[in-house]
């Protein structure tokens, strides 16, 4: 295991994820400006009241049904698989695309810190376990020693 490392090759191994991690944080942060800006994608004919006038948001940003993606039934649902209903001040309701989807992101940001609780949960009681195990051979070795 990990105790049986030399010093220097814990170094260098500690010195390669350090460089390994800023290395992704240079290539995630060069990939965020570029896809950073926000994109609006107009398909449908006649659907701009939005642009031009004021309007109502009557439905939040949902995904797409599986089938409208793949028919391409609703020509805003082709890029980014999420759409919302807009009612404009002239009484036309029109369906827009849209980037991200609320209650989505937050599902995913809570699933992923309950996963990282448990990992780190595990983690500790195995490091723990481990521990006490090797304790455990230290004392029955020093037992021995002093037994002989």
């Amino acid at each position: 295991m990990i105790e049986n490392l030399s010093k220097k090759r814990m170094v260098f191994g500690i010195s390669c994820l350090i460089l390994l991690t800023i290395v992704v944080l240079i290539i995630e942060s060069k990939w965020m400006k570029a896809g950073s800006r926000r994109q609006e994608f107009v398909i449908e004919n006649n659907s701009t009241c939005w642009q031009r006038e004021t309007y109502e948001v009557i439905k939040d940003c949902h995904p797409c049904t599986a089938f409208e993606i793949a028919s391409k039934s609703q020509g805003v649902c082709v890029h980014t698989h999420n759409k919302e209903v807009l009612k404009c001040i002239g009484g036309e309701i029109v369906t827009r695309s849209c980037d991200r989807v609320a209650w989505l992101d937050e599902r995913h940001y809570w699933s992923f810190q309950i996963s990282l609780t448990i990992i780190g949960t595990l983690s500790a009681a195995i490091s723990f376990l481990r521990q006490k195990t090797l304790n455990r051979r230290t004392i029955l070795k020093i037992q021995r020693e002093l037994g002989a």
